[in-house]
């Protein structure tokens, strides 16, 4: 297979072909390491492209669970990887993948995004790595902001310029990422930056957390000052990346990092900026923020003190108790930081965007750990690919995972891939007057508005 930097060869089964590890970029070595990514080196002969790159410089985002980076691996791993189901063909839909990970930890070589299932149903399906943590999102004088961001469209621009080789369509792209990389997915969609390299887009669980550059430049000054060293390039250009990830977050906190509202790639709140011409399904899912309190005592869970933190007025509680008859403290607690996080920035996505748009709300709750994650923040990952090996899955989904999950994730990925195919996910648009939203369950069903309360409460405090 050609690209523009050389030739690849990859591994077919059969059925599908899978080209992995191919730089869209050049390794970020030395003063690289902090700046916009550049051209990817051409090469002689044909490069095997048999196994995935080394992943993004990270720590771990959980207790107990490894990193996916390992220092020894070096530094070139902006790569792309390609599963096309007929690598002779042409014109098939494109599906590019953004990974998440509270933009802290996220690698393309994560079993649970193996593409081989989707692209058995007939799309190219595109996964990438991209910079997390200080690397992608800190500010840094000297700098370009969100260079995340900057990755992500240089891979983007991979895909127009390479893709047809691979049998897609570079005029039918959809992008299509969860939590971090759902939020990407807006912000792309939001962002002239991105005009002309995607179609259509699915934001899975679209995050609140966009950040002022002086938040951000705090956040740098806090790390320098745990290393030792002055926030400028120069300074961080003196510390190996695994002595940063370790003092990166702060007591309290899910994630220290963003998307900075820069005023030239990010210049508002995405919800407020999509692009017409992009279609879009944003959805969310029912219990978002199980998944960050599971294991804690919420014993005294305080409702009042968490509705003053996120911002809503005094009556708010009084609004959730009435539409929730007898919610005990800690599930309130939960339903507020829910709403914040992820429900309803994926709401007003869907509800704001210009153009033609659809919602989905998923509410089948997992067996796993006796039950206690519900329908938890990540859940749809391993229903989006119909891959349930790997730590997420196995930890979201329990192991085995149990047989409707594999029932729930197949009308899922049909979905998916209508959406990618023809534009259409098989359920009505999203609009202000009936505000049709899909339910993600064991029987899967539309119903009007399901989270009107919520919607109803945030609106009042806007």
């Amino acid at each position: 297979m050609q690209t523009r930097s050389g030739a690849v060869r990859g591994v077919a089964d059969g059925v599908v072909s899978s080209f992995k590890g191919i730089p869209f970029a050049g390794p970020l070595t030395g003063p690289a390491r902090f700046q916009a990514p550049t051209e990817p080196e051409s090469w002689d002969g044909t490069r095997d492209a048999v196994r995935f790159s080394a992943s993004p410089p990270q720590g771990s985002l959980f207790p107990g669970m490894p990193s996916a980076w390992r220092p020894d691996e070096g530094d070139d791993f902006l790569s792309v990887n390609v599963w096309t189901p007929d690598s002779g063909g042409n014109g098939l839909p494109v599906m590019v993948w953004i990974y998440g990970g509270a933009y802290l930890v996220g690698t393309a070589r994560q079993p649970e995004y193996d593409g081989a299932n989707l692209a058995r149903a007939g799309v190219v399906v595109v996964t990438f790595n991209y910079r997390v943590g200080l690397e992608g999102f800190g500010w840094l004088p000297g700098a370009p902001a969100n260079r995340a961001f900057l990755d992500q469209l240089a891979a983007l621009r991979w895909v127009q310029e390479n893709i047809a080789g691979f049998g897609g369509d570079p005029d039918n792209v959809t992008i299509f990422g969860e939590s971090a990389g759902g939020t990407s997915v807006a912000a792309l969609t939001a962002s002239d930056a991105g005009r002309g390299l995607f179609r259509r887009a699915i934001g899975q669980s679209i995050a609140h957390g966009f950040l002022s550059e002086n938040r951000v430049r705090r956040t740098t000054e806090r790390i320098a000052a745990a290393l030792g060293v002055p926030a400028t390039l120069d300074g961080f250009a003196q510390v190996p990346s695994e002595a940063v990830h370790a003092v990166q977050m702060a007591p309290g906190e899910i994630t220290p990092f963003g998307p900075v509202v820069d005023g030239d790639l990010l210049t508002g709140l995405p919800w407020h900026n999509l692009r017409a011409e992009v279609d879009l399904v944003a959805g969310f899912n029912h219990d978002e923020f199980t998944l960050f309190v599971a294991g804690q005592d919420l014993s005294g869970a305080d409702p009042a003190a968490t509705a003053d933190a996120v911002g809503l007025p005094a009556g708010a509680v009084a609004e959730y108790r009435a539409a929730h008859p007898g919610i005990t403290d800690a599930d309130l607690h939960v339903l507020i930081l829910s709403d914040r996080a992820f429900r309803l920035p994926s709401l007003w996505s869907a509800e704001n965007h210009p153009g033609r748009s659809w919602c989905y709300e998923l509410t089948w709750r997992s067996p796993a750990f006796g039950g206690i994650l519900r329908s938890c923040h990540a859940l749809d990952v391993p229903l989006t690919f119909g891959n349930y090996t790997g730590p997420l899955a196995e930890m979201l989904l329990g192991d085995p995972a149990p047989p409707e999950a594999e029932t729930l994730s197949r009308e899922i990925r049909k979905a998916w891939i209508s959406f990618a195919t023809t534009g259409d996910p098989g359920w009505p648009e999203y609009d202000k007057d009936n505000r049709i939203t899909r339910i993600w369950d064991v029987t899967v069903s539309v119903t009007s508005d399901p989270i009107a309360a919520s919607r109803r409460i945030w609106e009042a405090a806007a």
